[in-house]
């Protein structure tokens, strides 16, 4: 084989500028002519093409109605081209022309009268891509279009198209090249037609579903007829059974709301078992200070106090009957002038934790304890505290220690299996003759003790409202104990602040 039979067979890669005049076929012989003329015209003035022929880097090949341009130099000298074209176009509309652009391998070859030719799948892939486009498009391969995008002087002119299937089923990747007078933006009419097909494949694709799930949900409603004239009988009968206001019925009928809590008796881990008053005071202190928040419901403390064992509660169960989302339950332990108080809040409907803290404390710290407990409970929950409800919140009923057993134990001593003892008369007067405007009063004088004297008795009874309790007389007010307690837990109420 000689050499230069040898570098015919050598692949190169060229660039190619295809161009094809648009409805060709439809003009006169006269017409054909004057078109492939005029445009022979433009494209041979172009000063890329000049130079580049010029380099002998530019091979002209017809096609007929139209032809192509294989450069061999810059992958940009037929974009440059191409523009150049277009420009000349804008004075000659009547010669409507569509452009695709391709870099890949060709080869020369002799062609049926000897004469030097090029061919290879960069011409034909070229060819593909014009096909694509319409009048005023110019179109180009993703693989050049990529490295035109390297520059930022071609970046505003490159629009992916997407892929689009050719000839022997081929796939190419399409992007279009044009700009505010170059080019033609409008998408090809082939890609237009492609995403026609897609949308109505899929409408059709969407309708046999739909129309499966509408006979199945016709086929389940039959079904559901058939059962409710068989079964409707027996429901009736069931339901009139019934009671009409059963507390099952009832919470069953109920969605507990989302921001609602039930507040469960705080467990009293302290040796002393004369503290569970304590442990009582704490709870009911957290559920009033939660009763202040607007956007709460709490259920009140009547209600809850049936679930003081802790060893039996089932919370799913509570929260049912109660018709709340949360429960908060805890234990208190005190020892001397420090307490620990330990709270969980857990969702009724699933038994999940949702919080939990532990908090170690002197004991005039827990007025702090519950007003956190309050606030904590009241971010998980979600609920938005105004200013006046946080500041009702922080501010304690009293500050005083020794004031607060004196509220828990008035407050709780009327529970059932509860008593008075002597020995608590005289906490009970201290405690109020220390906070109230007695104790500098005459009554003050009598401190830690009174005796069982006509003039005391008086006093007492002036600056507590309630007659003074001795030992004779301790039996006379067993009965009316819990009226008497009440009566006086107003009065320290007011006494205490």
């Amino acid at each position: 084989m000689s050499e230069q039979e040898k570098r015919k067979l050598r692949l190169e890669i060229a660039h190619v500028l295809f161009i094809d005049i648009v409805g060709y076929t439809k003009l006169t012989t006269d017409e054909q002519s004057e078109a492939l003329h005029e445009l022979n015209a433009i494209v041979r003035d172009t000063e890329t093409g000049r130079n580049a022929e010029a380099a002998g880097q530019l091979v002209f090949l017809p096609t007929g109605d139209g032809m192509a341009l294989v450069f061999t130099g810059s992958e940009e000298e037929p974009v440059e081209c191409a523009l150049e074209i277009t420009q000349a176009l804008r004075a000659k509309p009547s010669l409507p022309l569509r452009m695709g652009i391709h870099s890949g391998p060709v080869h020369h070859v002799a062609d049926v009268n000897q004469r030097e030719n090029i061919a290879g799948a960069g011409i034909n892939i070229a060819q593909r891509i014009m096909d694509c486009g319409d009048a005023g498009h110019i179109l180009v391969s993703k693989r050049v279009a990529d490295d035109l995008a390297q520059s930022r002087r071609w970046q505003p002119y490159l629009h992916d198209l997407g892929d689009v299937e050719v000839k022997h089923g081929m796939s190419v990747s399409v992007v279009n090249f044009y700009a505010d007078i170059v080019g033609n933006p409008a998408p090809p009419k082939k890609f237009q037609q492609i995403r026609e097909e897609i949308a109505s494949s899929a409408h059709r694709g969407k309708r046999f579903p739909t129309l499966i799930a509408v006979s199945v949900a016709a086929f389940l409603l039959f079904a559901l007829a058939i059962v409710a004239i068989i079964f409707a009988p027996a429901i009736l009968r069931e339901a009139r059974s019934r009671a009409p206001g059963s507390p099952s019925a009832a919470s069953a009928s109920n969605v507990a709301p989302e921001k609602s809590i039930a507040v469960l008796p705080f467990e009293s881990l302290s040796d002393d078992k004369q503290n569970s008053f304590f442990a009582d005071g704490v709870q009911d202190e957290i559920l009033t200070n939660l009763a202040k928040v607007a956007e709460l419901k709490v259920i009140s403390r009547t209600s809850v106090m049936q679930y003081k064992n802790a060893a039996t509660r089932n919370l799913r169960e509570i929260g049912q009957l109660l018709g709340v989302a949360h429960v908060l339950e805890g234990s208190v332990q005190r020892v001397a002038n420090k307490v620990r108080v330990n709270a969980q809040l857990i969702d009724a409907r699933n038994d999940a934790h949702l919080w939990a803290q532990t908090y170690d404390r002197d004991l005039a710290d827990v007025f702090a304890i519950q007003s956190e407990i309050a606030e904590a409970i009241a971010q998980q929950l979600q609920t938005h505290l105004s200013p006046n409800e946080k500041a009702r919140i922080e501010q304690p009923a009293t500050t005083d220690p020794l004031a607060y057993d004196l509220r828990s134990l008035t407050t709780f001593t009327c529970e059932p299996g509860s008593s008075m003892t002597w020995r608590m008369i005289p906490m009970r007067k201290r405690a109020c003759f220390r906070e109230s405007a007695c104790w500098r009063k005459p009554c003050g004088a009598i401190r830690n003790s009174c005796g069982p004297t006509a003039s005391c008795a008086k006093r007492t009874s002036t600056c507590t409202g309630l007659a003074l309790i001795t030992p004779n007389s301790a039996a006379k007010w067993r009965g009316p104990l819990c009226k008497r307690q009440k009566r006086f837990s107003r009065m320290l109420a007011k006494c205490t602040g």
